[in-house]
């Protein structure tokens, strides 16, 4: 029964925390804020859980283990509902656009993009803004509170949960039972990434705006879905699993394996706490004194480095180096990475369960199935799609050659364009240009998304005709030569996913088996502290800090001040 409260729990726990990943882009969207930001509030997640895992894991195991798990569940949901808040709080979101909303009137043309005052679209944007609001809004003061919240939660779970699990399984079994519950922890992701899929399809103010009103798809770099619904669900999901943990023993009526006196009646020794407190310190001390845990530490803490960054920006990575907008990224990543972690890990307590690997045949185990995994991720660094061509970032104007960073061009020089506007639109001869005013276009036709641009004269610069330089809303889409990369590129990372997922299990007990009985579950503990100190934590912020230094082009915020980026260099992001 315990095992599978726990596995709902977990199931619960994997989908908020992959669910979060899967908003990564929604968020820097709709806050205006760089990746580096973002990974600040990623990583608080982990700040949390840093603040109470050592003392949770070592005080926790003395107390009623069931119910302490179920109050930190339900500090989780409290945390993943207070993510959704900002939505509530803050105003619709705005972003700019030329192109008219669709009305009664039907097509009907308006005045040119290309003129002296289409600066005019920008000083209304700003229109109410007051002096001293360039930093844009913080509302993710909020979110980054509640992730932190979530990880103080999460703390009581994994420590406690897996000690108690192997306090009274059978040693034969309990391999078996955490490879059991690591599959239902990565099967939470796929749920995660698919809700994540799903709500960022739904345009972020679903009911609230009519559609026809939205001039931007989701594959444009403006886009923001629904990332507030998801945090709703998985919140209501938290709740439910924290309820059942408040109805099991502490103890179970039979421990399977001789115990000390004391526990060898399966009831749990209660000890003061002040005696608890004078203990602490000297079994940290024996702890630290292990070697092999101690290496045990230093080789998770480099891997889990990866393993974060992996999970957090790679979906990201999909929409920038392939062109996949935010659902689809999610969704693919879901799908196609979650089954082959799952059947590596259940194959890994499997394996461990039908041979009887003591400790040196599990650290062997790790050793073939980790190589083999990083062998498997070297051709990354050579499956890339080129840059999107947009004029004055990554092409020149004129195809014959030129300087492709500057902005403004002889074609467009006397339009009065804003150089902080984007609002692509796609040529005819298939280039990208940061707004119809960028593209030097002279009459507009249409309202909405059917809104078409004529007469560009950038587009007659690479030996288009009159006649044909038009331009239509968004950025042009990519080759199809890309597609076929990014697919070899999902088949490589599953089976990568597959070959590390198949040393995890003999790799966690190495953790547990290499220490004294009594700091099991503080072993747990600091090694859950290690992870986030040395991984959680800075790994997202310096990663979302290289991010961000292969922007090409940033946004702006609506009054003032640099924004979320708009196009990333893919070649060094890669």
């Amino acid at each position: 029964m315990f095992i599978c409260v726990l596995a709902f729990c977990n199931l619960s726990k994997s989908m908020t925390g992959s669910y979060t990943k899967s908003t990564i882009t929604q968020i820097e969207r709709r806050f205006d804020i760089p990746s580096s930001i973002v990974g600040i509030i990623d990583g608080s997640f982990e700040m949390g859980n840093l603040l109470v895992i050592t003392v949770v894991s070592y005080f926790g195991a003395k107390f009623h283990r069931p119910r302490i798990i179920g109050a930190g569940v339900l500090l989780m949901a409290m945390g993943t509902l207070l993510m959704a808040l900002p939505h509530f709080l803050m105003g619709r979101y705005e972003y700019e656009s030329v192109a008219s909303p669709v009305n009664d009137a039907g097509n009907f043309t308006v005045t040119s993009p290309c003129t002296a005052g289409s600066q005019n679209i920008a000083q209304q944007l700003t229109a109410g803004c007051d002096k001293g609001e360039e930093q844009g809004s913080l509302m993710w003061l909020v979110l980054l509170l509640g992730n932190s919240i979530r990880g103080i939660g999460e703390a009581t779970v994994g420590p406690l949960g897996m000690a108690f699990i192997d306090d009274y399984a059978r040693p034969e079994n309990s391999a078996f039972y955490i490879g059991c519950l690591y599959t239902i922890s990565v099967i939470g992701p796929l749920f995660g990434y698919s809700l994540g899929s799903y709500c960022a399809n739904l345009y972020v103010d679903i009911g609230f705006v009519d559609k026809e009103s939205v001039l931007i798809t989701p594959q444009d770099s403006r886009w923001v879905g629904a990332w507030w619904l998801g945090y709703l669900v998985a919140g209501a999901l938290s709740v439910l699993s924290a309820v059942p943990f408040w109805f099991l023993p502490s103890a179970l009526p039979e421990v399977p394996q001789p115990a000390e006196p004391d526990a060898s009646s399966g009831q749990p020794v209660h000890t003061c706490p002040e005696q608890t407190m004078v203990n602490f310190v000297p079994s940290l001390k024996r702890l630290l004194s292990n070697k092999i845990y101690v290496l045990y530490l230093i080789f998770n803490a480099l891997i889990f480095n990866g393993f974060v960054i992996i999970v957090t920006y790679t979906p990201k990575y999909f929409e920038q180096q392939f062109g996949q907008s935010a659902s689809r990224a999610n969704f693919l990543f879901g799908i196609t990475s979650i089954p082959a972690m799952c059947l590596g890990i259940f194959l890994s307590g499997v394996i461990m369960k039908r041979f009887n690997l003591d400790q040196l045949g599990a650290a062997k185990m790790g050793f073939v199935t980790y190589i083999a995994g990083f062998l498997c991720t070297v051709p990354y660094f050579v499956l890339s799609c080129p840059n999107m061509d947009v004029a004055g970032i990554t092409v020149p104007y004129q195809r014959p050659g030129g300087p492709p960073t500057l902005l403004l061009s002889s074609c467009n020089a006397g339009c009065g364009c804003s150089l902080n506007q984007w609002d692509p639109v796609c040529g005819q001869n298939g280039v990208t240009y940061v707004s119809a005013c960028h593209a030097g276009c002279n009459s507009t036709h249409g309202s909405g998304m059917n809104t078409n641009f004529h007469d560009c004269r950038c587009v007659q610069n690479w030996g288009v005709s009159e006649v044909n330089s038009t331009a239509v809303l968004g950025q042009c889409p990519r080759q199809s030569s890309c597609s076929t990369v990014f697919y070899i590129f999902l088949a490589l990372q599953s089976l990568s996913f597959f070959l590390l997922c198949l040393g995890s299990v003999p790799l966690f007990l190495i953790c547990l088996r290499t220490v004294e009985p009594e700091l099991k579950s503080l072993s747990a503990g600091m090694f859950m502290l290690v992870l986030r100190l040395m991984g959680g934590i800075p790994a997202p912020i310096y990663f979302g800090a290289l991010i961000d230094s292969t922007c090409l082009k940033w946004g702006s915020r609506k009054c003032g001040g640099r924004g979320a980026c708009r196009m990333y260099d893919t070649q060094t992001f890669r």
